[in-house]
């Protein structure tokens, strides 16, 4: 079985060079080293693997999903730059923000350099015209529910919302890319409608899984290796699935409930104060609840790429999955 982690190490140092290759040196130089900042520091980079894994998955050739790969992760940072300014966030990855290095005008300009750029990449693909079609098809739409996404989001600060609401914002703010990097990929490497739909399937039930498991991780993951306090959800008051269910688990005995509710969103809340909301959550049967619907999405992606024949590329779509949910950061 291949390991996740250790691949995409591998597939994210040969997806560096290209990512690195599309902003060239032109004026305003500020610009361009603000719109390098994010694409350049590295991460994860699942979405890019994802796309070029799909591609090779059809049976089409790899490189040719590169550019896609590349266009996919533009997007994805183009978000981060303009969430950190909305959050106001200080810092990402260790180093400081584009608009504390760079003001916000400059900040907002190249979040919207680095969307131009990706589309830019995007109607350069080496596809016929109808697969270039399809493949913005996808991204476009992807772009589009991330912002309905991320207004949803906005317009539940604070508030706690139902499950379905929940996990359809982040469908939205998540899963949506993960789904157009694959599905584009699939559609690159040549992939008839129905496969590219099921593709398309699997990694929005890959990012569901990443972003329960996410949540999961600001509660329960291990603060050295998060490199945040499991303080932080809870004092931010942020709706997650363990939240919702703790408070439909909690109908029945009104001072518990409303003692989580004290604690929750309480931005001067004291460590035993979080420590006590985390441990109302554990023994409502949240912290478990999430856990196996985590599960059941990973489980619901693989199902959806069991029809693919078998080879290194499948198997990876499928350890990726599973290391959405197993991971430590």
């Amino acid at each position: 079985m291949i390991d996740a982690k250790e691949y995409l190490k591998k597939m994210s140092a040969e997806l560096d060079g290209p990512i690195k290759s599309y902003i060239g040196n032109e004026e305003p130089e500020n610009l361009m080293e603000a719109s390098r900042q994010y694409p350049y520091r590295g991460g994860k980079r699942m979405r890019p693997a994802m796309a070029v894994a799909c591609c090779g998955a059809v049976g089409g050739d790899k490189s040719k999903a590169v550019p896609l790969a590349v266009a996919v992760e533009y997007i994805h940072n183009f978000t981060l730059v303009h969430d950190d300014l909305m959050d106001g966030d200080e810092a990402r990855r260790g180093m400081p923000t584009i608009h504390v290095t760079y003001g916000m005008p400059t900040a907002v300009l190249a979040g919207d350099a680095l969307f131009a750029k990706a589309f830019q990449i995007i109607c350069d693909l080496d596809v016929p015209a109808d697969s270039m079609r399809k493949a913005l098809r996808y991204v476009s739409k992807a772009v589009w529910d991330l912002a309905r996404g991320q207004q949803m989001d906005v317009n539940n600060e604070g508030r706690i919302v139902s499950e379905e609401v929940y996990l359809e914002t982040i469908k939205l703010k998540t899963s949506v890319l993960f789904a157009a990097a694959a599905a584009g990929g699939a559609i690159v490497g040549g992939a008839d409608d129905r496969t590219a739909e099921a593709i398309h399937d699997y990694a929005i039930e890959t990012g569901l899984g990443f972003q329960i498991f996410d949540d999961y991780l600001g509660i329960m993951g291990d603060p050295a290796k998060t490199g945040k306090s499991n303080c932080n959800d809870i004092r931010k008051g942020k709706c997650t699935v363990m939240v919702t269910h703790t408070i439909q688990a909690l109908e029945r005995d009104p001072a518990k409930l409303e003692e989580f509710k004290s604690i929750l969103g309480k931005m001067d809340a004291t460590e035993e104060e979080c420590a006590r909301a985390k441990q109302i959550m554990i023994d409502a049967g949240s912290i478990d609840y999430a856990m196996d619907m985590a599960n059941e999405k990973v489980n619901a992606a693989i199902d959806a790429i069991s029809f693919l024949p078998e080879s290194e590329d499948k198997e990876f779509m499928i350890a990726l999955a599973k290391y959405a949910i197993d991971r430590e950061v």
